[in-house]
């Protein structure tokens, strides 16, 4: 038994591997699921009492030595080209390519940053909405003609109406009936309208809603923080204008327009030679909407603006088609390295 034993150890020892081949053929000789060293074990109820522990222990020491040299092995084996070389670990690697941030998020975080700098705080609710949050606390009664101002995905129509929210004013909804004033907060997010995909247009696309409620709210409240924001984002220079509008949840209503910020307001084929680009909406929140919170309109009022995120990336890395956000082309990303 003890002169199988050492053969054994021997052609260990002696068993020459140069390469992955090899090194399986003494796996599978030494420590496959029929090894040489397994027949030991088999053999070693034949040894008399006396004699099995002292047997079991040469066994084991067999079978230590055929794992050792296989991972000791195997290590040189991986540390070693295909050429044979030993790899030097000193070396300088493969440089790793950057990523980069999409630029929805790079201006998301930047639009988010500059109004946290005021006091806003950042709210977040459901893509998939119900009827009272989505139209009818926002003042949209059901045969309001408003309604049909955004195409909307539904989901469910009838009694229990639930549809892709078509805007992030449904959030501020949220907020305020779950908080008390005062309230500043911002809600950006993922809206759905049933529109023709183009190059000024999508099925999907993202906003960022501000809402400040508080006693004595004005309209020139509402104009300092819209300044403050363009001059932020698009820098000192940056000016805008307010021209009157409508939307069912505020009154008086307005449309932003900022300065052209590829012109500086002379007058190009972007700004269609106006020197101006519009930004955004904005206003007063409506009464009814407050009172539709539980909020006291004689008591409180406040502001309301959203923007499209796309519509500022656009203006800020000069992108001319909407769909370049969403195809996924690394060419278009790449880009946007520098940003971050």
């Amino acid at each position: 038994m003890k002169e199988q034993i050492s053969a054994i150890e021997e052609d260990i020892k002696a068993y020459e591997i140069k390469d992955a081949a090899s090194l399986e053929k003494f796996r599978i000789e030494f420590l496959g699921s029929k090894n040489r060293i397994k027949d030991l074990f088999a053999l070693l109820k034949t040894v008399p009492n006396e004699e099995k522990r002292a047997v079991g222990q040469l066994i084991n020491g067999v079978k230590v030595l055929a794992e050792t040299k296989f991972n000791e092995q195997k290590e040189v084996l991986e540390n070693t080209s295909e050429e044979g070389e030993k790899l030097d670990f000193s070396r300088p690697g493969d440089p790793l390519e950057v990523g980069s941030r999409h630029p929805i998020a790079l201006v998301r975080s930047e639009i988010i940053e500059i109004f946290n700098r005021i006091g806003f705080s950042v709210s977040e609710g459901p893509e998939i909405e119900d009827d009272w949050h989505n139209f009818s606390a926002l003042n949209f009664p059901p045969e309001h003609p408003a309604r049909d101002m955004q195409d909307t995905f539904f989901i469910e129509k009838g009694e229990n109406e639930m549809a892709l929210r078509t805007h992030t004013s449904s959030v501020q909804v949220r907020v305020m009936e779950n908080g008390e004033a005062p309230i500043r907060t911002i809600s950006p997010g993922r809206v759905y309208r049933n529109e023709a995909i183009s190059a000024r247009a999508h099925c999907f696309f993202h906003q960022v809603e501000g809402l400040y409620i508080d006693k004595d709210v004005s309209f020139a409240d509402l104009k300092q923080t819209l300044l403050y924001f363009a001059k932020e984002m698009f820098g000192e220079k940056a000016q805008i204008r307010l021209r009157p509008s409508y939307f069912p949840f505020t009154e008086p209503s307005a449309e932003v327009d900022v300065s052209c910020t590829i012109c500086s307001g002379k007058g190009c084929n972007v700004c269609k030679y106006t020197g101006w680009l519009e930004i955004l909406g904005c206003g007063m929140v409506d009464p009814n909407v407050l009172e539709a919170s539980n909020i006291d309109p004689k008591e409180y009022s406040g502001y309301a603006f959203g923007m499209g995120i796309e519509r500022i990336a656009q203006l800020k890395y000069r992108v001319n088609d909407l769909r370049l956000y969403s195809e996924n082309d690394v060419r278009f990303l790449k880009q946007f390295t520098s940003a971050l």
